[in-house]
């Protein structure tokens, strides 16, 4: 099947996430994760993949065992992740379509006047005389994150396709509502995976690479007033209503994340001085960790990941755009579980919007990249 093929069938499936049975502790929180899970995992075993292994939790894992003679040294085994939900800004199916790119505009939907718009996507210059995928401008295209699994299962098909290209054990794991806290991610057990390092495939145009992101907490901020009659009220009453209001308001606009790029870091210190406003126990704060910044795990002698990747880059002629994520994805969560995890690119762009699309050759690009990180991680040890 070729990978274009691949991809296409994927979209057929509606993953859409469902925040309320999320919310609710239920994974995969939609049916269609795991019709898509049991799809893929039939792909695995017509592939003679090993240790195929798919959870009443919609996560699957399996194993392409080393080719490599037993007397050579071990090779390290690299895993590589994609996640089964699309996000739930839009929830209708998917209607994909491939265009041939000429320049210009491309109307998704002529009987709603939908338009991919040149002047508003300027990127699309980049990818005149491809192939694009785009929807008909009523659903996600959901090449976030399906791209990604078309582009493990396609390196996984070239390597038995040919056998020559020797390899150590290669994994690869296929996870749950990625697009609501790493949920599937923060259930996934590293340690039985077993495998030395890793890749997700969740970014966007060819070219970025991710081994920084933001890191990330839960904040939860208790106001308590004090009620008092308007008779005597003066020195006594306090609005907890107000409080919350006045405790917003102190926080800097210019730095939301729509007004930013880069890095930046505030709100400890000014919640702390709160107490000295409205008096003692007026406010109290609950600060929890999300996930880390992956850069935390790819540091010193744990940076090979990063290495390899750029090596793999360079022979497909792309240069590699490092990028710091501004928020998380599931790497980061397994980088802090022990399995260092940076981020491969998928070739697509605006992701949960109508307006996403994903150029045929981008998409080759990734799986070829994934191939060449195989390649390379055994060359280093044979």
């Amino acid at each position: 099947m070729n990978i274009v093929d691949r991809f296409l069938q994927y979209t057929h499936i509606n993953t859409t996430t469902s925040r309320e049975k999320g919310a609710a502790g239920i994974m995969p929180s939609s049916d269609g994760q795991m019709v898509l899970a049991q799809l893929i995992a039939k792909e695995l075993e017509a592939l003679d993949m090993k240790d195929i292994v798919l959870r009443d939790t919609a996560i699957l894992t399996a194993t392409l065992p080393s080719n490599v003679p037993a007397s050579v040294q071990a090779i390290p085994t690299v895993s590589f992740f994609a996640h089964l939900d699309t996000s739930a800004e839009q929830s209708n199916d998917t209607k994909a379509q491939v265009v041939p790119y000429n320049g210009g505009d491309i109307c998704l939907n002529t009987e709603q006047g939908i338009t991919l718009k040149e002047a508003e996507f300027p990127e699309l210059a980049n990818y005149v005389g491809d192939d694009i995928i785009v929807t008909d401008g009523t659903s996600l295209l959901g090449a976030d994150d399906k791209a990604a699994i078309a582009a493990i299962m396609h390196a996984l098909q070239t390597l038995k396709a040919n056998p020559d290209i020797l390899h150590g054990d290669v994994k690869v794991a296929f996870v749950p509502d990625e697009e609501q806290g790493l949920r599937g991610a923060k259930a996934f057990d590293v340690e039985s995976f077993d495998a030395d390092f890793g890749y997700t495939l969740d970014c966007c145009g060819i070219g970025e690479f991710v081994h920084e992101n933001w890191n990330a907490g839960d904040a939860v901020i208790t106001f308590t007033g004090q009620s008092a009659h308007p008779m005597s009220a003066k020195g006594k009453l306090k609005n907890s209503l107000l409080m919350a209001h006045q405790f917003i308001s102190m926080l800097p606009a210019g730095e939301a994340p729509q007004y930013t790029e880069g890095r930046m870091a505030f709100l400890q210190t000014m919640s702390n001085n709160c107490a000295g406003l409205w008096g003692e126990g007026s406010v109290s704060i609950h600060l929890a960790d999300r996930y880390e910044n992956v850069a935390n795990s790819l540091e010193g002698d744990a940076s090979f990941p990063i290495d390899i990747a750029k090596e793999a880059y360079a022979r497909n002629d792309i240069q590699m755009n490092a990028i710091p994520m501004r928020g998380g994805y599931d790497g980061a969560v397994l980088s802090q579980k022990g399995l260092p995890c940076p981020n491969i690119f998928t070739g697509a762009h605006n992701f949960h919007s109508i307006y996403e699309y994903l150029p045929v050759k981008s998409l080759q690009a990734a799986s070829a990249v994934v191939v060449d990180v195989i390649k390379i991680t055994a060359e280093r040890h044979l």
